[in-house]
């Protein structure tokens, strides 16, 4: 001891080591638990899913209709050239000029009316009938459209929908149906 040196009442070195040693890991034990457990489950579904034969349809396989399914479909749309998918298809253009892109453009006319697909993706998926027209706008232009009827894909889908495209006037943001709608198309 030096001198002028009080003695402290003072715990054992160990005893101070000891507490010292085990704060610090406690946190970190408790800060690292919850990613520790993440990364853990994580990597488990990976190995799960590895082992897991892929999920591909087999060609022998049954394939079974849409309308035998849980929830069936009567593959029950009406036609290419139905005047209600036309009517539609010309509000829906109509209204999407007006309102996204300030233009008084409509279709005025449809002629060359033809189906292009009928259920191409398969009897087991929702039907679709597809198909292509050439559509007079009121500025005069012949455009090619292409479009397609689906089964319960309309409002709250309790009835069928229309989906379209004309050609040169795909103006949506990186050109939603790809180039000459593409995608719009089997």
């Amino acid at each position: 001891m030096w001198r002028g040196a009080r003695k402290l009442d003072l715990p054992p070195r160990e005893a101070i080591v000891r507490d010292n040693d085990l704060i610090p890991q406690k946190r970190l034990y408790d800060a690292m638990r919850k990613p520790l457990a993440y990364t853990a489950l994580t990597l488990g579904l990976l190995a799960l899913q590895a082992m897991q034969p892929a999920s591909a349809r087999s060609a022998r396989e049954e394939i079974s209709p849409a309308e035998e399914q849980v929830f069936p479909y009567d593959a029950n749309i009406p036609g290419c050239q139905d005047t209600a998918v036309l009517e539609e298809i010309s509000s829906k253009f109509a209204e999407k000029e007006a309102k996204y892109w300030n233009t008084t453009l409509t279709i005025s006319s449809y002629d060359s009316i033809s189906r292009t697909a009928w259920r191409p993706y398969g009897v087991d998926f929702i039907p679709r009938r597809f198909c292509s027209a050439v559509a007079t706008t009121s500025d005069g232009v012949r455009r090619r459209i292409d479009y397609s009827v689906r089964e319960s894909l309309g409002f709250i889908s309790a009835t069928w929908g229309v989906d379209y495209c004309v050609h040169g006037l795909d103006r949506n943001l990186a050109y939603a149906y790809s180039t000459a709608c593409r995608m719009a198309r089997p």
